[in-house]
């Protein structure tokens, strides 16, 4: 019974792991390669997560449930104590200028929406935006780079109004990589956390909306239907957690902080040979 169990997620996962492999030899990233990154979260889970009495689990029960050796256990540990797994996602000053026009009242109106503001002139401008969130870079660059990806327009008067509230550039790797953090990490420990059974927390909410019997004349506008609520959504979460920002700023700075993610998403099937049975 237990045999059957362990295979049956084995074949989920299997399933997983197609577009994670997708990825991956899209970037050049070999077997050997991706084998090290995995063996490294095995020992670094079973590690922190599986210890007794609040202590880290001992070099040898980890080589029992990973299968790997003790040598290579003690390897992968040194290599996890000194930093060189650690996965750092930093924002960029486009990113911070756009998510501070949106969020700080003195760049926006009466509704909370990004206000016009002029590119140099008067004491909230545009100039004045950028000098704040938007580190080292030059007012006139993060204008010039923002017309020309249409998060802003600027219109005959001069006044630059935001168009879009998310950017996010399709050639960047490191928006592969904030992609990676922030929305398949954080769905994949929503999964293992709502089926731990040593949880002392409830579960995380987690829905999605199903269906085998579309036509595929109605996914295209199923798919643009989608979108639009999706998008509605999100920025509503993102209006929420700008708000619960300004509490923080006014509150006790010693009150830890939390990372908490909120997402939604559209799922399609395109590989017709997935080898699975819905």
């Amino acid at each position: 019974m237990q045999d059957n169990i362990k295979q049956r997620v084995l074949d989920a996962f299997l399933l997983v792991m197609r577009p994670v492999v997708r990825i991956l030899l899209r970037y050049g990233i070999g077997y050997r390669e991706f084998a090290e990154v995995t063996k490294t979260a095995f020992v670094d889970v079973a590690s922190s997560d599986f210890g007794l009495r609040g202590r880290p689990t001992n070099i040898s029960r980890v080589a029992v449930m990973t299968g790997l050796t003790r040598k290579e256990v003690r390897r992968l540990r040194d290599k996890i104590a000194t930093g060189e797994t650690t996965v750092l996602v930093k924002s960029t000053p486009f990113v911070d200028v756009l998510h501070h026009w949106h969020a700080q009242p003195e760049f926006t109106d009466a509704s909370g929406n990004p206000r016009q503001l002029l590119f140099s002139e008067g004491e909230h401008s545009f100039a004045d935006l950028v000098k704040r969130f938007g580190g080292d870079i030059p007012a006139g660059a993060m204008r010039t780079e923002m017309k020309r990806v249409g998060v802003v327009r600027e219109d005959p008067s001069g006044k630059l109004n935001v168009e879009k509230r998310f950017f996010r550039s399709e050639s960047d790797h490191d928006a592969l990589i904030t992609v990676l953090v922030h929305s398949v990490y954080t769905l994949l420990s929503n999964v293992a956390h709502n089926f731990d059974p040593n949880s002392k927390v409830g579960p995380w909410i987690q829905r999605v909306a199903f269906t085998q019997a579309l036509r595929g004349s109605d996914t295209k506008q199923l798919r643009r239907i989608s979108r639009s609520r999706i998008e509605d959504f999100v920025e509503s979460i993102d209006d929420i957690i700008i708000a619960y920002e300004s509490l923080q700023e006014e509150g006790d700075s010693s009150d830890s902080k939390n990372i908490v993610a909120v997402g939604v998403y559209y799922f399609e099937e395109l590989d017709k040979n997935a080898g699975y049975d819905w």
